[in-house]
């Protein structure tokens, strides 16, 4: 079905594959007990087959029919009568969706809506709901699709999740549609929806059915699912919530990609321009996989959080409930090129336009970098605020290149240098960097003022957002203030028997602290209620060793969780020379 997905990225396996000793894995895994995992059709139809009403839940994005198809095959040779009621049957028409979700998708805007208030009963029609009825003549009644289990007679529930990676693979073949659309658009307007509405309003059904679901499948791969009990899953995330996670990676192009991960990450496909992004840790777009005799399922991030938000978070649950605060992902201009020259937006205009509770708070942590990098950060002393819009416009409306540095620092990367980019900042990284970008979570929320006059992958222009960006931008972040300010400068903290702790202190406007670890052997860490999110930007690989006598290793430049209910946790360095391992956390 290589048409219903458009991406160079390969689908993940149905199997666990090998893996070097000591390299940064693209499917990091967690294991359940053996036999865990089945897959295929045939096995789940022979356990839907024990019950008289099934629920199949799930994504949008699922292909259903396609689901439905292959049951059926089975079901018929087995001799069942089934029937199937489509839940979509009984959704709102189209135009009433339409002028339902409308008031959340931003007008004309190409990129910004604001996060909806609806649920995912408000799409559809109780009077049709109430003409859904099984029928005791069958031997199996089946209802399925997105909502399906708002069917008010609970019967045995499947919940097939979707990654939002292979989502938005399948929104670009048009293989898929937004929740209630009858046809697929463009990428840029039904991402924009899922992310303003669609995903907002599944997530919080997901989450109610959670405790119910009898069996969780993963479908990214059509034609070879891969299920598990829901009693396991949910036993493997409260594990997971008491240990050490690491979520599964995705990796994707952009026009001012690089080639450090092409170079140095097995199993990616090579036969790309260029990867610009590797998103490490970012519950609404992350999955994690479980694997069990070899077979891997992938659930959503969220699922984790849905379930032991309270005891991965500690104190910050009541701050952040179900949403995980802090993102790591990498940005990769080796040999590439700048970033937009961007900044983000303050709390009270994300608040107010885009109804999030909190915003993007952003810090570069440089993990590699060639000779003669810079990042481009803050203002010159001499920045005239009208005069930089009118300069901004004039360079976009004629496709015009602008001396930016005319406007804007241009200051010396070097590896482990770390830049603080609170809201309102101007900044971009400039080539020849792979960063470690360590933010708030909000992620699409850039307003590019300056793109260098180049097209995107598409060969059409970027937009830019120069009058958002203008209503937050801080021009008192210039000069002297960046340099005192706006570059972190390590502090030695603490030290022990082969074990120094450095403060890299971050600006006041975030709510997020940083520590480095400089680690030549083993380190013991009480979390004190905090979880914290760790990278090892030096060295080949460490053992994380929990109270619970749970051990697992992660490798260089592998980002990793560690749960406030650890309680405490044990680093043990592997590599013969010292390891360094970057730690935020809620301050």
């Amino acid at each position: 079905m290589g048409n219903m997905r458009k991406t160079s990225q390969y689908i993940i396996p149905a199997e666990k594959p090998e893996s070097g000793p000591g390299h940064y894995t693209i499917y990091p895994s967690h294991n359940l007990a053996e036999d865990k995992i089945k897959t295929g059709c045939d096995s789940l139809a022979g356990e839907l087959a024990k019950h008289s009403l099934v629920i199949l839940e799930g994504y949008q994005g699922v292909f259903f029919e396609d689901i439905r198809e292959q049951l059926d095959s089975f079901f018929k040779q087995m001799g069942k009568r089934v029937k199937w009621m489509d839940i979509r049957e009984a959704m709102k028409t189209e135009e009433e969706i339409s002028a339902l979700i409308e008031p959340f998708l931003g007008g004309n805007d190409p990129l910004f809506g604001t996060r909806t208030t609806l649920g995912l009963a408000d799409f559809f029609d109780p009077v049709k709901l109430q003409q859904i009825k099984p029928d005791a003549l069958y031997d199996l009644n089946i209802i399925y699709g997105p909502g399906a289990a708002l069917f008010q007679t609970p019967g045995f529930l499947v919940y097939f999740d979707l990654p939002k990676n292979e989502l938005q693979y399948r929104a670009r073949a048009a293989s898929i549609t937004n929740l209630g659309a009858s046809a697929a658009t463009d990428i840029k307007s039904m991402y924009k929806r899922f992310f303003f509405v669609d995903w907002i309003v599944l997530n919080r059904h997901k989450q109610d059915l959670l405790h119910q679901i009898d069996i969780v499948a993963d479908a990214q791969r059509a034609g070879e699912l891969s299920w598990a009990h829901g009693h396991d899953i949910r036993e493997a995330l409260h594990f997971l919530s008491r240990n050490v996670f690491r979520v599964r990676p995705w990796f994707e192009p952009g026009a001012w990609g690089g080639t450090w991960c092409l170079k140095n990450i097995e199993g990616l496909n090579k036969d790309v321009p260029n990867y610009a992004w590797s998103f490490e840790l970012i519950v609404p777009e992350n999955g994690i996989i479980f694997e069990s005799s070899g077979k891997m399922l992938e659930v959503s991030f969220d699922m984790l959080m849905f379930q032991e938000a309270a005891a991965i978070q500690g104190e910050a649950f009541e701050r952040f409930g179900y949403e995980f605060p802090i993102r790591f992902d990498f940005l990769d201009t080796f040999n590439g090129g700048n970033l937009s020259v961007q900044c983000h937006p303050q709390l009270e205009y994300i608040r107010e336009h885009f109804n999030e509770s909190f915003t993007q708070e952003e810090t570069y942590y440089i993990l590699d970098t060639q000779e003669n990098t810079c990042v481009y950060l803050g203002f010159q002393d001499d920045i005239d605020p009208g005069f930089f819009e009118r300069s901004l416009n004039e360079s976009f409306l004629g496709m015009k290149e602008l001396e930016i540095e005319k406007y804007v620092r241009k200051l010396p990367a070097r590896k482990h240098d770390f830049f603080l980019i609170p809201p309102g900042t101007i900044h971009a990284s400039g080539k020849n960097n792979l960063v470690l970008e360590i933010s708030s979570t909000p992620y699409i929320y850039t307003f590019k003022m300056y793109d260098w006059v180049r097209p995107d992958l598409d060969g059409k222009p970027r937009p830019l957002n120069i009058k958002r960006a203008m209503a937050n931008l801080c021009f008192h972040r210039k000069g002297k203030y960046v340099v005192e300010k706006l570059i972190s400068k390590p502090e030695l903290i603490e030290t022990g028997d082969g074990w120094e702790l450095y403060h890299l202190p971050t600006h006041n406007k975030h709510f997020y602290d940083v520590h480095r670890i400089h680690l030549k052997t083993r380190i013991d860490i009480p979390t004190k209620n905090k979880f914290m999110v760790m990278n090892l930007v030096k060295g080949s690989s460490i053992i994380i060793e929990t109270d619970s006598g749970h051990r697992a290793q992660f490798n260089y430049a592998e980002t990793f969780v560690i749960p406030a209910a650890a309680g405490s946790f044990r680093i043990i360095n592997l590599d013969p020379g010292e390891a360094m391992i970057v730690n935020a956390f809620i301050k």
